[in-house]
């Protein structure tokens, strides 16, 4: 039997936690850098109608993903022990299944483009199809080093995808590709990804296959793969939707803001939620553990997300101006509205791993069922105005229903409502006085005729030298939390004794 690292004491889940963390951030901000300078390039290069039409053949790539492994993956890490038919027996069903929908993908093609009413987005979809089978060829190894916590070897081959994956992408805009560059951005990383992790995982598959072990591991799998298919509808449902009634250029607008505001912090968030998922499996029998580990991380993402979220809304305008180009204008109020939106969802991101850690998958699968129905019901009523329509409702459902969602983890979790906001009031405090700060020298800026770009970079200046000290001040444990990330991931004992100080 395996079951992965075993913790000897109270500070070997911790160590792990940090240096998962460490790699985490340390990958994290290089692959969002990344994505979002090759985003930006490309929308330089690309038209809103490029985008939207490759969002509209792109919209199954969030299902590759989930049924990348049949949430099977999930079962391996949460499992306490794991042998090697459930290994190969979880391997070979996914890439059955990757074969599957690649062909279904092929198939749908044709309708789907249909649909939309652009003829084009037929060979873009089925080409995007490939990337099931690609992904399922990688699940597998993705879900053993998630167990083995060896997140330095994983952020190694996600990087890797993320830099072969743009450059193919910039260079394919810049010779007339128009949205097949996008296209081919996300088959391209898809592929290298792969590559890399059989380079990095010593594993093979084994050619055996066990029905004892699908059904041993398909009861928690069933609904991991439920929580995924419901939350991939619904978001795939905004770009249908909005591709549907509105246009492609309209879906090309929502789309690079989406990209500015969701996608860099969901990306921060959610990866560093694949650290704390095994570790909660680890804690599943101590609640109390899991709670303190879930809070204190809560306060270091909202000290990174808060005053990125308020200062994009607030020099909006300048940014999109001087950075996306002035074809975009008509993103600045959807990026504004977008900013709450992301806050919150990217708050909320490692909610799942805590229900998933826990065994409450169900419980999990449940909610973000009735959740995703609210929400798509939300975004038909939002289309009616545009996007700027869809995404005032979207701010206005995700405000009720991401609270709603605090309320059932924390129960979960045998915990207060207010626990864990109580512990966010220092960063709110400090990104409220920022904000006000970089408004008002905004608009003494604008009202003097200083050049946008020069207006940005002082808006981005300032904005640090007034947020940093307030948050030391407001919320000193959060800003120790913070400064012990910083930390090589090869000293995580010290760092855990300083947070079981802290």
């Amino acid at each position: 039997m395996s079951a992965g690292p075993s913790p000897s004491g109270p500070h070997s889940v911790k160590e792990l936690v940090i240096r998962g963390v460490s790699w985490k951030l340390v990958s994290q901000v290089f692959i969002q850098v990344a994505r979002v300078a090759f985003a930006l390039v490309l929308a330089r290069l690309l038209t809103p109608e490029d985008f939207g039409l490759a969002a509209e053949a792109l919209v199954i790539a969030g299902f590759v993903i989930a049924f990348s492994d049949l949430g099977l993956g999930a079962a391996l890490v949460q499992r306490r022990e794991i042998d090697e038919r459930d290994r190969s027996t979880v391997f070979w069903s996914g890439v059955a299944v990757g074969a599957l929908l690649t062909l279904a993908g092929v198939a749908l093609a044709g309708p789907i483009a249909s649909f939309y009413g652009e003829p084009e987005v037929e060979s873009l979809m089925a080409v995007v199809s490939l990337s099931f089978f690609v992904s399922a060829l990688g699940a597998t190894q993705r879900a053993v080093l998630t167990r083995e916590m060896d997140f330095r070897r994983l952020e190694v081959c996600a990087m890797a995808g993320v830099v072969v994956g743009g450059v193919v992408s910039v260079a394919g805009a810049s010779v007339g590709w128009g949205p097949w560059a996008l296209v081919a951005q996300q088959l391209t990383t898809a592929v290298v990804t792969t590559a890399v992790l059989w380079l990095v995982v010593s594993w093979r598959p084994r050619w055996m296959f066990s029905l004892a072990s699908i059904r041993g591991l398909g009861g928690y799998g069933s609904n991991v793969l439920g929580t995924r298919l419901v939350y991939r509808a619904q978001e795939s449902a905004l770009p249908l939707l909005i591709g549907r009634f509105l246009g492609a250029a309209s879906l090309g607008i929502f789309t690079i803001a989406y990209t500015v505001i969701l996608v860099p912090l969901t990306r921060l968030a959610i990866p560093i939620g694949e650290v704390l998922f095994p570790a909660f499996s680890r804690m599943q029998d101590e609640r109390e553990r899991a709670s303190e580990l879930w809070i204190r991380a809560l306060g270091v993402l909202t000290a990174v997300c808060a005053p990125a979220m308020m200062g994009l809304a607030v020099v909006a305008p300048d940014f999109v101006e001087v950075v996306l180009g002035e074809q975009w204008s008509e993103a600045v109020p959807v990026i504004r509205i977008l900013a709450w939106v992301g806050l919150i969802q990217a708050l909320q991101a490692w909610n799942g791993g805590i229900f998933m850690g826990l065994g409450k998958a169900n419980t999990l699968f449940r909610a973000t069922l009735v959740f995703s129905v609210l929400y798509v019901a939300a975004f038909l009523v939002g289309v009616q105005w545009g996007i700027v329509g869809v995404s005032v409702t979207y701010a206005f459902v995700a405000t009720v229903l991401e609270a709603a969602y605090l309320w059932i983890t924390t129960r979960a979790l045998g915990i207060r409502f207010w626990t864990p906001l109580r512990s966010l009031v220092g960063v709110a405090q400090a990104t409220v006085v920022m904000g006000l700060v970089v408004a008002g020298i905004q608009a003494v800026l604008v009202d003097q005729g200083l050049a946008p770009a020069l207006r940005l970079v002082a808006a981005i200046v300032i904005g640090i030298l007034v947020y940093v000290p307030l948050l030391v001040w407001r919320a000193p444990v959060v800003a120790a939390g913070i400064r012990s990330l910083r930390r090589r991931p090869s000293e995580p004992l010290a760092v855990a004794r300083t947070a079981e100080r802290s």
